[in-house]
């Protein structure tokens, strides 16, 4: 794909169309990483972001109960003492 480069204000720069943002899930940031003579745009994901708030509204609203016991009934744990 071959991009204009345009002048914003001292510095130039390019734009990227909406097509392309929204395919790639662009938000605020992207990541720019220079790899043997190549420029290549990695958009920036916050996978866990907001998860604190999530996790906190959780307990409140009672939902962070365990789907089941955490030690099953014929599992011997004193092999690992």
């Amino acid at each position: 794909m071959e991009l204009s480069i345009i002048q914003i204000g001292n510095s130039k720069g390019f734009r990227l169309s909406k097509t392309l943002i929204e395919k790639y899930n662009i938000k605020d940031k992207i990541e720019l990483i220079l790899e043997k003579g190549y420029m290549i745009l990695k958009p920036i994901s916050k996978p866990r972001k907001d998860w604190e708030t999530a996790f906190k509204e959780m307990n409140e609203n009672g939902d962070d109960q365990l789907l089941f016991n955490d030690v099953f009934e014929n599992e011997n744990l004193e092999e690992w003492n």
